[in-house]
């Protein structure tokens, strides 16, 4: 432990788990002295985040519906009043209809594309602006992506399309929130073995794929991903915005797959 993140408090958004992304983050940055708040969604997912809270020393727990107005406006006053002030948040939410995540994407109805695109796009630009005011003296904003936004990943349709939108995002809220010393970028893993990853179909095979053929012959790993939030909130991530910063053992520089594999 090097302390990187003593000090500094922040915001998780989106951990379902204990194999949850978010939550290989919010270990490693309570790992390296910070303090966090987690934000959950509904009674069911109250009751897993909070004893994962309670190992990293938090008790600051906030039911939040990213689709509400008043729901957000609750959670960051409570940050404010408990905190005053925040030095970082992680963005780990994304959303659409499981049955929309096979088949063709073609297919995809006009009600899922909004809902999709509100919940794992749009919620990002809303809980920014809120966790900016909350940042005077700068600070960071991560959120996840996959690249599925920029090459066609098979059944992940308008997930990918999502991405993308959030990609673009992260470049815009940079540019905007760059004077004030807010720095935005975008972690991307290659697939894991989480709750979300699940729901897409085929998600087995893809992650065989990857491993098999990645440079590095692996995926990513918690803990890695968790490293690489740290460098991005610590001090030593000052001068880096706008980025996708990928953590995936280098699979997205392949334009095939590895000789062996073909």
């Amino acid at each position: 432990m090097a302390e990187l993140m003593k000090g500094k408090r922040g915001l998780v958004m989106g951990v379902a788990n204990d194999r949850s992304i978010a939550w290989g983050i919010a270990k490693a940055l309570a790992d390296e002295g910070a303090e966090l708040a987690f934000s959950y969604q509904g009674e069911a997912f109250g009751k897993r985040v909070e004893p994962l809270a309670a190992s990293v020393g938090s008790d600051l727990l906030v039911d939040v519906d990213v689709t509400d107005d008043a729901s957000l406006d609750a959670c960051f006053a409570a940050l404010k009043v408990r905190w005053g002030r925040m030095d970082f948040l992680i963005h780990a939410i994304a959303f659409s209809d499981k049955s929309e995540l096979t088949g063709r994407f073609i297919n995809t109805s006009r009600g899922n594309f909004r809902h999709s695109l509100d919940i794992s796009c749009f919620s990002f630009i809303d809980v920014s602006r809120r966790a900016a005011e909350l940042m005077p003296e700068g600070g960071s904003l991560i959120t996840l992506t996959f690249q599925g936004s920029t090459r066609v990943t098979p059944n992940y349709n308008v997930m990918g399309v999502a991405k993308a939108a959030l990609e673009s995002t992260t470049r815009y809220l940079a540019n905007d929130l760059g004077p004030q010393k807010v720095r935005v970028n975008a972690i991307s893993p290659g697939p894991m073995k989480t709750l979300a990853g699940a729901a897409i179909g085929g998600a087995r095979a893809t992650y065989r794929h990857t491993e098999a053929n990645a440079p590095m012959r692996g995926n990513a790993t918690l803990e890695a991903i968790g490293g690489t939030a740290v460098w991005l909130c610590s001090d030593y991530g000052a001068c880096t915005t706008g980025e996708v910063v990928h953590v995936d053992g280098g699979y997205h520089i392949l334009g095939m797959p590895q000789a062996e594999n073909l």
